[in-house]
């Protein structure tokens, strides 16, 4: 039974799987689907923790919309999430930058990787 549960989830993955890391700042192309019409949204932000591995693999995204943070979770195997380019690279010590929740303005900011 295991062994079918695996298998199913290997067909569904992706073959090639984005590149970024935590503190990315990412643009995430979703699929939205509203009716029969199917619309591509973008959502941009920075990684702030990537869980799992292999088919339930998910990674969070927190942005600032009108003052107020958002944080959206994508699973990277999903059909609905059609690519995912990186912006700029962040330097970061860390593996979950949850403290950028309690951050605002200039503070909630992550340093820029050079040389990349």
């Amino acid at each position: 039974m295991l062994e079918i549960v695996r298998a199913i989830g290997q067909e569904q993955m992706k073959k090639e799987i984005p590149a970024f890391e935590i503190g990315d700042t990412v643009r995430v192309h979703n699929k939205i689907v509203e009716g029969s019409r199917e619309r591509i949204q973008m959502f941009e932000g920075t990684v702030i923790r990537k869980k799992n591995g292999g088919i339930s693999e998910t990674f969070t995204v927190r942005r600032m919309a009108h003052g107020c943070g958002v944080e959206k979770t994508f699973p990277i195997h999903s059909p609905n999430v059609a690519a995912v380019e990186v912006i700029r690279a962040g330097k970061v010590r860390r593996a979950r930058l949850y403290y950028l929740r309690d951050r605002v303005g200039k503070a909630a900011k992550v340093k820029e990787k050079l040389g990349r």
